[in-house]
């Protein structure tokens, strides 16, 4: 069972997480917690871009069914 915490942010911060969570079908608190989770992984991992930790997270979170398999190009024809 998950717990939860309240917590008071910027009114402004709020509206940017509200306005991202719509984008990516999250909640706003699903959005301030994937927030959450790249920055710290990009302080952890300073040499990684931040882009791609946030992709890399938003991938790892998607549902194994719904994920595409990696198909490599062949180099021959």
């Amino acid at each position: 069972m998950t717990s939860t915490v309240s917590v008071r942010i910027d009114q402004c911060l709020y509206e940017q997480a509200k306005a991202d969570a719509a984008i990516d079908h999250r909640t706003i608190a699903g959005q301030i917690e994937f927030w959450a989770r790249v920055g710290r992984a990009a302080l952890d991992n300073p040499d990684l871009p931040v882009a791609f930790i946030a992709e890399s997270l938003a991938s790892m979170a998607e549902p194994r069914e719904q994920a595409t398999p990696f198909l490599p190009r062949s180099r021959c024809a």
